[in-house]
């Protein structure tokens, strides 16, 4: 439970944002910043950098940008141990968008991508390195990726600069037997880079395949505050440090975080554990699907939504 080469990074705006198109006020995103201060977090990934000609500020809000007058206001210099991460995605941020690190008060840069964009994605993550950046590439969608697309792409990751390859359950749908084989084939491949891993609960395991992640060595490992997050959500960061057991973090101020602003907004933007999920997961579909159900009136009528998928899989 405890190595100190284990880093924790939250996700909560970033991954948050997905359930209420990062419409967080200034306020609530200062107050979780100054929780991971205060809790020893490694780091805060405070959401996206994405190009204006892909989304419109009308529809997102600004921590799908995270423009440096943005997060200044928050953050200032960020004269803090905590270090701070945006995501983008391939084909949804130019980039001349992404400025000098020495310009930034940011200094991790995440290429979320899909196998087939994964020439892109070193491209873009060794730009971001000669910009000063630390980076990762986070491989989405890996339990649907065919053996030999993934050896293919862990082959050339093996020629790039990465310093840091992700293990990412996008869809909720891995057990602890499979992570424990991707995190293996990932070190065959890499073996002098870091493994980090994040997880989706869609069927109650976030926590314990992050947890078979930390058995097989894995030291970046994400969570969020009540593991807000789309859909079923991801590890709950709460959790996740109770089980570390590392001195350096600090529970309380989660808790107060949770407790003065997460139990009300859960009310407001339902994330968690839900039926429509569990069956997205157990079929290995994206959540979408599962998201859209529950934004209608049937949202609690799980049979006919588990006859909408199978016959969708029928298809």
């Amino acid at each position: 439970m405890f190595r100190k080469e284990i880093k924790v990074l939250d996700c909560t705006i970033r991954d948050g944002g997905l359930m209420n198109n990062w419409h967080f006020t200034d306020d609530y995103v200062k107050t979780v910043y100054d929780a991971c201060v205060e809790s020893g977090i490694d780091y805060m990934e405070i959401g996206y950098k994405s190009s204006e000609k892909s989304y419109s500020r009308k529809e997102v809000g600004s921590w799908k940008f995270c423009d440096e007058k943005a997060l200044k206001a928050i953050v200032g210099d960020n004269n803090t141990s905590l270090k701070l991460s945006a995501m983008v995605d391939i084909g949804r941020i130019e980039p001349e968008d992404i400025s000098p690190a020495s310009d930034s008060v940011l200094d991790m840069i995440r290429v979320a991508a899909y196998v087939h964009q994964i020439d892109k994605a070193i491209w873009l993550a060794e730009h971001c390195i000669e910009k000063g950046y630390e980076t990762t590439i986070n491989l989405m969608a890996v339990s649907n990726v065919m053996e030999r697309d993934l050896e293919e792409a862990l082959e050339d990751v093996a020629k790039s600069k990465l310093a840091i390859f992700y293990l990412v359950d996008s869809f909720g749908s891995l057990y602890c037997e499979q992570v424990e084989m991707l995190i293996k084939k990932y070190q065959e491949y890499l073996p002098d880079r870091t493994i980090g891993v994040h997880m989706h609960n869609n069927m109650q395991l976030a926590f314990s395949n992050t947890v078979t992640g930390i058995i097989h060595n894995a030291n970046m490992l994400d969570a969020t505050f009540l593991g807000i997050g789309r859909g079923a959500g991801n590890c709950p960061l709460e959790i996740l440090l109770s089980f570390l057991k590392n001195p350096k973090y600090k529970i309380r101020p989660i808790l107060k975080v949770i407790q003065e602003h997460m139990i009300k907004m859960q009310k407001e933007i339902e994330w968690g554990y839900h039926i429509p999920y569990l069956i997205t997961g157990a079929m290995n579909q994206h959540p979408r699907s599962a998201m859209k159900w529950m934004n209608g009136e049937e949202k609690d009528d799980f049979v006919a939504f588990f006859n909408h998928m199978n016959e969708k899989t029928d298809l």
